[in-house]
């Protein structure tokens, strides 16, 4: 859906990494990283939260339920720790 519907040139090539939903469905935090790193984090939540209203309604017109939570967009640095970590490794087996 973000790929396809939503025309925002600061989501592109983002993906979300996890959705955490609370007990109440009342909120869902949407966790999102980026291809280049952590330095498109600001324009990446911006646009994100632009679309967040479209975004809510299109999900929450695929998805039965009776109420659908409201979405709350976060940052993950994951994806950048996992890709340090490997280079760690990588360069620990180069020296072996």
């Amino acid at each position: 859906m973000l790929i396809r519907e939503v025309n925002d040139p600061r989501l592109k090539q983002i993906f979300v990494t996890d959705v955490k939903i609370d007990r109440e469905l009342a909120f869902a935090d949407v966790y999102v990283s980026a291809v280049e790193g952590a330095s498109r984090a600001p324009d990446v939540l911006a646009g994100l939260e632009a679309a967040s209203g479209f975004i809510r309604r299109t999900l929450a017109s695929r998805v039965e339920m009776r109420a659908f939570p409201k979405l709350r967009f976060h940052w993950d640095p994951t994806p950048e720790h996992a890709d340090h970590i490997e280079k760690i490794l990588a360069d620990l087996r180069e020296k072996k």
